[in-house]
Formats: C-alpha cells, structure tokens, sequence
C-alpha cells in the first residue's frame, strides 16, 4: 500500500503541477522532503477527482511509474549506487499527460482516497517519502540516446578524496540505511531475481589503492632528491553497446534496464572522471559513441583523443586520450593486423602506438626528461586461434620496436595496455614478459589459456615459421627494414675495407670456375715483390645480425613487466578484470619497460628503472563479483574492471 500511495502521489503532482514546481523532487531520489504547497495540491485534486469517480469502478492494479528527470546529468552517489527495486519499477521519461492522467484515475478508487487522505494528515511538513523496499540511493534512470547525445555539456564534480577511497561507492553511511518495508506486488512488472534488493555494491566493489612509492628502488631515488614525472594511466574495456545488444545471452543475469547505454555512459564518466588519469587507453569503443558522446566530453575534460576503428564491418575500436597539459604529441601510428591472403593474420583486430613528450611545470629550470611510448590494442578473442594472437601481438611489438627505439639503439620507456585475451602465465603473456617463445608444435588453443581443448582429437598446431617473410617482420618482432639490408646476401662495404683485401692470397688466386679465355683469363697474376705479406682475414666490423627463419622461437627486446601480480595475498585468490558467462577471469593488462635482474625457472625477474611503478587500483576475486551478481551490474557498467596505475618519470638535468 506504501508503493501505491507513493506512486498515486508522485503522478498527481506530475500531472496536476507545474514544472517549476515538481522540479527535482521525484527525480528518481529518495529521502527528500515534499513541499507543503505540493501536498495542498495533491489535497485539492482529490477533492475535485472523487465527485466524478464512479465508485462502483474497481482499482486497476498499479503498473509502470513516470518519472520526471529534470537535470541532465545525476552526480556522485547518486548517478552510480542504483536501487535494484527501483529499477524493477521500469521508470520512463514521457510527457504524456494523458496516460499520466488515466494512470491516476485508474488509482483513485474510494478505499484508496481515504488512505491517502489519512496519511497526508499524518505526515509532518519536513517529512521524507521512500520508495519501499529500496535502498537509500538514488536511481540513474535510463535515457533516451538523444539525451545524451549533448554530453559535451556534462559537469560531473571531481570528488578530491583519497584515492583508496571510490567517491561513488559510499552513497550513505550503512546507519542510515532504513528498515525495508514489505513491497506489493505490482502486477505485470518484470521479474528480476539475481541478487536481493538491498546488495551493498560499495561494500563488495571496494577496490583499494596500493602505494607502492616505498619500494626501495624509488625511496632510493628520493633520496637522491630526483624529481619525478608522476602521472597515472588508465586500462578499460567499456563494452561496446552494439556488442552488448548482440549478445544479450551473455548477460542474462543483468536487468535489462542496467545495459542501455543511456544507463551505462554517465557510469561510465563518472568513473573515468573520478580516478583522473592522465593517458586512457580504452577498448570496445563504439563509433558512433566516441564521435558524438565520447569525444567531445573527454575534450571538456581536457584529453586529446586519437581513435582506430576495427577494420572491416565491425563498429567498434581502440581510443587513445592523453591531457594536453601534461603530454604533447611526437608520433602517432595506427596499426591494422588485418593482412590480405594471410590466414594468421585475417582478422579486423587493430592497436595504436603512441610517442608522447611529458610536459614538464615551469619552474625546473633546465630539467629533461624521457619521452613515453604508450601502446593500445586489442587481441582476437577467439580461444582456439592462438596463432593469430601471436601474429597481433608480434606486429604490435615490432610497432613498438620502431616508434620507441632511440638513436642509439635503446628504447624510450614503454606502456602496453590492452584486452590480450589471454589469462597470466599462459604462453602468450610468457612471451611479453620473457621476451622469447619456442612455438613450434603446440596446440593453437594453448597459446592464450583460456580454455582447455586438449581432448580434441584433431587440433590446429603452431608451424614455423609463424608468418611468411613477405610480412616484413622478423622472429626477433622487428620490422626487417630497420634490422637488415635490402636485399638477403648482399652487404654494403666502404672502399677502404675493401681495400685491405688488394694484397691478400685470394686476390691472386684464378677462380676454378673462371671461363678460360687465350689472353685473358689463362694467365697468373705473380705477386709482386713489393707487395707486402698477406695479412689475416679481416673480419666485417659490424655484420648485420643473422636471424633464422625457420627456427620456431620468437624473441622482442622491450623488456615489458606487469603492472599487476594477478594474485590476492590477503584473500588467497587470483586477481580478475572480467567475468564471461559468471567465470572470473584476468585478460586486461598494464605491461611496463623495466629492467632485468635475473631468470629463475625459465621467468624473468625486473627491478624499475627509468619508469617506476607509484601505486595500482587493486583487483578484485571472482567470489567478490559473484556476490554483486557479476559484471555488468548495477555499479560497474562494463564487463570488464578499470586497470589503472600510477608512474614515475626521472627528470634529468640538461
């Protein structure tokens, strides 16, 4: 009966009332106070509705409620913590005053009057209305696509607590929380069963932030009295809305209402705008989203964005926004895995390569510091075709390899995130990480380790060499322009290394194979006798490097480790950024240039260098997502966690 009240009041001031009157107050909020002017209106219009309301009329039942969403955008707790009772309710945004009208007529039967008309008696002027059987949050009532179409103007306040602390997570303090009440029965609703009402996301979903600035290495630069850049770097997989529509079977246990994009989008910024990073590479970018919503409102918050569509006809890409204050743009690169004729390499995958100049505050004086190489792809999905991951993921490597090696030979720092696909330890991660895989015989599934095929009689099996050489690509991930001549066998000589050889034995020798010719080639030069005594061979003093073909391993030299262990110490659980079909699973990556120390086991083991891993968002286990019904739910609005980590940049005097 509380549900009905509500709603039969809500609609009554909706209907009857102004718009500057009823502005804000039913705006999907809980736990704010009604205006006596609003309750006299409510008084008046049953005063003139019960004399024509024929009472013999039963009361239909209670279905959908209209709500009126009068600010463009809801911030902080109140845009993320979403009540699942009030999702269950279906709010709409509609101006039809007529199906409003009959809504209340179709309510106002006499027993129900004389209820309503005795608990406004009893209600205090300053008292506050709830929804039963909802949580104090607010609900982030879906919208229509042209309403957020213009979410250039959005103006979401920056919360400046710590950053351990989600500003979206705590909607109230849990004392605050209020006694549910027993909810009617609404007849026609949609059932929605997965998780109880009352789910408290921000305390299952709490992620913590890891300081990680006292590890030796960087208090050891600290008392050097090094500055350092520091800027923060943020990894996510949005979950591209077409995607979403196209596979709705993966996301049976979500309310439907929570996978609109009008739902998703201002979730979404929030959290992006919450955490502040300074580079954002994201995947699963939907066109059309990123040109008209995406885009314009990453500019107002002060990103440039660079963008690659996957090829072919899919409709989403990789996106790349770095702060225009903090880093200028050297170099872009775009990468297409997408080959013509290769079966490796088929698929409409795509990465992009950036070189960024940290921008350093005035006030240095004379201080440099290291440019940043910053690279963005995602990987094939698919579990069985390892081998096309490989090939991605060596053509994105030997991309890196050109636009962050240095004059010198050596490699600006480097930052590889992405969705790869592929789980920790499997070969592929072995490969970034180790730098180096012998490939040849093994189970194309194998590759990324996600699922187990071992039982199939027949199985696809990884051939050298991976690619063919009409690639252009080495075993060692490297273009073969940069790393070899031209043309195989042949080498570019100086004139005075070939002048060593005038002298030598070999110089005075007939060729066996020589044509004989009477006069010309049927006599032996003599040595002169001033000519001096054949030295040893001279050997080529910088020989271009041979690298087999056909030998089965491949190799890069970038030196990358992961941001993240993948593993929960305090829980005893293994980290997870996604969860397909309720099965935790990590596949996101935020990969760093660091420095070998040593190999134990066949793994490598880094120490920081040039680059310092600052801090990381904490992971969270796949029991922990269970409990909040998995991803996507009502708090994270993608299938995918948000990486994110912050760096240290040594700046160096000039």
């Amino acid at each position: 009966m509380t549900d009905a009240f509500f709603t039969y009041r809500k609609n009554v001031l909706l209907a009857k009332s102004p718009s500057t009157q009823i502005e804000g107050v039913f705006a999907a909020t809980t736990g704010r106070s009604v205006p006596e002017e609003q309750e006299a209106l409510l008084q008046q219009w049953l005063e003139e509705e019960v004399e024509n309301f024929p009472a013999s009329e039963s009361v239909p039942a209670v279905r959908k409620v209209s709500v009126a969403l009068t600010s463009d955008w809801l911030e902080g707790s109140e845009l993320l913590m979403t009540s699942l009772s009030d999702l269950n309710t279906s709010p709409e945004i509609t101006g039809c005053a007529d199906q409003q009208h009959s809504e209340l007529n179709a309510l106002a039967s006499s027993e129900l009057q004389d209820h309503a008309v005795a608990e406004l008696a009893r209600l205090p002027s300053e008292e506050t209305v709830t929804v039963a059987g909802s949580a104090p949050w607010a609900a982030a009532v879906p919208r229509t696509d042209h309403q957020t179409a213009g979410c250039a103007d959005i103006n979401v306040e920056v919360l400046n607590d710590d950053p351990a602390v989600l500003a979206w997570s705590l909607a109230c303090d849990a004392e605050t929380v209020p006694p549910v009440l027993p909810a009617q029965p609404i007849q026609d609703a949609v059932p929605f069963y997965p998780v109880p009402t009352e789910v408290p996301y921000h305390e299952i979903l709490w992620r913590d932030w890891e300081d990680l600035s006292v590890q030796p290495c960087v208090l050891e630069q600290v008392s050097k009295n090094t500055p350092l850049f520091e800027f923060r770097v943020m990894s996510y997989n949005i979950l591209a809305q077409d995607l979403v529509e196209q596979g709705l079977d993966l996301y049976v246990h979500c309310h439907p209402d929570i996978l609109n994009w009008s739902y998703r989008l201002p979730n979404l910024l929030q959290e992006i705008q919450h955490w502040d990073p300074d580079v954002l590479c994201l995947q699963e970018v939907q066109e059309n989203h990123y040109w008209e919503q995406l885009e314009p409102t990453f500019k107002e918050m002060g990103f440039a964005c660079f963008y690659k569509r996957r090829t072919g006809t899919k409709t989403d890409g990789c996106a790349v926004c770095y702060k225009h204050s903090r880093f200028q743009l050297i170099s872009l690169s775009p990468i297409e895995y997408f080959r013509p004729g290769l079966d490796v390499l088929n698929r409409d995958n795509v990465g992009l390569v950036l070189l960024l100049q940290p921008v350093l505050p005035e006030g240095l004086g004379l201080k440099a510091v290291s440019p940043l190489c910053v690279a963005n792809t995602h990987v094939l999905f698919n579990p069985r075709r390892g081998d096309i991951k490989l090939a991605q993921v060596a053509l994105l490597l030997a991309e890196i390899d050109k636009i962050a090696r240095t004059t010198e030979g050596s490699y600006y720092p480097v930052i590889l995130c992405g969705d790869l696909n592929s789980v920790p330890d499997s070969p592929l991660y072995k490969f970034i990480r180790n730098g180096e895989l012998s490939y040849h015989g093994m189970p194309a599934w194998k590759v990324s380790g996600q699922e187990d095929f071992s039982q199939q009689l027949y199985s696809r099996k990884l051939l050298a060499p991976l690619w063919p050489s009409s690639l252009g690509v080495t075993d060692k991930c490297q273009y073969v322009t940069l790393c070899q001549p031209k043309k195989l066998g042949r080498r570019e000589y100086s004139r005075d290394f070939l002048l060593q050889f005038r002298f030598c034995d070999v110089a005075c020798e007939r060729p066996p194979q020589l044509v004989l010719l009477e006069g010309v080639t049927d006599a032996k030069p003599d040595r002169p006798a001033h000519w001096p005594k054949p030295a040893a061979m001279v050997k080529d003093p910088d020989p271009p490097p041979f690298i087999p073909r056909c030998s089965g391993v491949i190799q890069h030299g970038l030196n990358l480790t992961s941001v993240y262990s993948h593993f929960l110490p305090q829980r005893g659980r293994p980290e997870v950024t996604t969860m397909p079909m309720g099965l935790g699973a990590t596949v996101d990556y935020i990969f760093y240039s660091a420095e070998p120390v040593e190999s134990k086991a066949g793994r490598r083991l880094y120490k920081d260098g040039a680059l310092k891993l600052l801090g990381r968002l904490s992971l969270l286990s796949e029991d922990v997502l269970l409990m909040a019904n998995g991803l996507p739910n009502p708090f994270c609005s993608s299938d995918h966690l948000c990486l994110l980590a912050s760096f240290g940049l040594e700046i160096s005097s000039l």
